[in-house]
């Protein structure tokens, strides 16, 4: 048994020591002739095995002096499925082996269809096999047909209405009592592509700008679409916000995210086949901070967080070049740290990875520094404002004092006194009688 679309090798081998030159013949029933090779070593390839001027079938040569003669099917089709025949011609004796070639198929109907349609998934074995058991799985994981939409038929199954749920690799084991086969198809819905299934949860940053999604399948051509918020009381539309001008992309932009935008909003449109629509719900997270004595408590809030399974801190920082230094790294949804670190990124994980992140802005370290840096400056303009002064004041006192030793030699000499003070006297009415003139 082969699955279609892969390569297959017919057994056929000559029992005798001496097998080589010998004429070789391999035909199918109802095919004719599909490779012959006679004893001169001349080959022939039936028609039919040609595509795109090569043979998809061949007995590598190499073989020939074992007495290998078995038959390699590229690119196996399910009309390649039946009984074959190996003739082996050897000093007149002739040998003839028959070999059963089963093909496993699985097919989907229709191939890409639009959320909503009906589909048929086959699993087929040409010529039919009895006995065999059939085992589904969807993505890898084992599918037991007792939801409403998914069904057994007569060889295969029926998903009625597909859902983006049934989207994925469909494979199709098929046990015999002594080999397991399987073979798969891909399933494409057709509908919302982005996001992916209903009620996903999307993780922006406080203050930070975030893309609602809402794509489409780009075949489909949906009219009406829009982005909405339902739990505003009166829905929010967001027409007016697209983030492309495509007919299939109506994402919507939220240039600075906010606390009233966490909730739940809904992508929709609608198709030839009817109303398409996906809810998802936003997550806002940020980083509470707050500060006692020189040490700074900063913890992770998200509005929703029961998906979140653990934080992860990472502190950056820059040097004087301005090059870029990571670590360390802290576990804990709340940690402490002193005031004059740098900048910290909150990281939080779900079961499937990383689901977001959310920084402490900048300026927030910055300005605790700066404030530090103002202090230090105007303690500086302090001292300088005071040392002014003190030498002003020194100045004041020498000078009172030199006077005041001017004083002492003059009164010494009484006469000296009296011309002085009668020389003043004069000067002080001159300057008056000027005045008045």
């Amino acid at each position: 048994m082969a699955v279609a679309g892969s390569q297959v090798v017919l057994p056929c081998k000559c029992e005798t020591s001496q097998c080589d030159p010998a004429a070789i013949t391999w035909s199918k029933e109802n095919g004719g002739t599909v490779w012959r090779k006679q004893s001169s070593g001349l080959q022939y390839w039936g028609s039919s095995w040609f595509g795109k001027g090569e043979a998809r079938v061949r007995c590598p040569h190499t073989e020939f002096a074992k007495g290998d003669y078995s038959l390699e099917i590229n690119n196996v089709k399910e009309d390649d499925a039946g009984l074959y025949t190996c003739k082996v011609e050897l000093r007149s004796r002739v040998t003839v082996k028959e070999v059963m070639l089963r093909v496993l198929q699985v097919s989907v109907s229709p191939s890409a269809p639009v959320r909503g349609d009906s589909v048929s998934i086959k699993c087929t074995v040409t010529p039919r096999l009895e006995g065999t058991v059939v085992q589904w799985m969807l993505n890898s994981y084992p599918v037991v047909p007792k939801d409403s939409n998914i069904r057994t038929v007569p060889g295969g199954l029926q998903i009625a209405p597909v859902t983006e749920n049934e989207a994925g690799a469909w494979t199709c084991a098929v046990k015999t009592f002594d080999n397991v086969l399987q073979a798969s198809v891909q399933l494409t819905v057709r509908g919302i592509t982005q996001p992916p299934k209903d009620d996903t949860k999307l993780y922006a940053a406080l203050g930070s700008p975030f893309t609602i999604p809402c794509m489409f399948s780009p075949e489909i051509f949906p009219r009406g679409t829009r982005v909405e918020k339902l739990d505003s009381g009166i829905p929010q539309v967001f027409s007016n916000r697209s983030a492309s001008s495509s007919s299939w992309d109506k994402s919507i932009i939220i240039q600075e995210v906010v606390p009233e935008n966490e909730g739940k909003y809904q992508c929709s449109g609608t198709t030839s086949r009817g109303r398409l629509t996906r809810t998802m719900q936003l997550v806002v997270a940020k980083i509470v901070m707050s500060k006692k004595k020189d040490t700074v408590m900063l913890s992770c809030h998200l509005s929703d967080s029961s998906e979140v399974t653990k934080y992860e801190w990472v502190h950056v920082s820059y040097d004087v070049n301005g090059t870029e230094m990571v670590g360390p790294v802290l576990k804990d949804q709340t940690i402490y740290v002193k005031e004059d670190w740098g900048e910290w990124t909150c990281r939080y994980y779900g079961e499937n990875g990383l689901l977001g992140n959310v920084t402490i802005p900048v300026h927030l370290t910055a300005g605790q520094r700066g404030e530090k840096s103002s202090g230090v400056s105007s303690n500086t303009g302090t001292v300088i404002g005071l040392s002014f002064l003190l030498i002003i004041l020194l100045l004041v006192l020498a000078q009172m004092y030199k006077n005041h030793q001017r004083r002492k030699r003059i009164l010494q000499y009484p006469a000296l006194e009296t011309i002085v003070h009668t020389i003043s006297n004069e000067r002080e009415e001159r300057e008056k009688s000027r005045v008045k003139e």
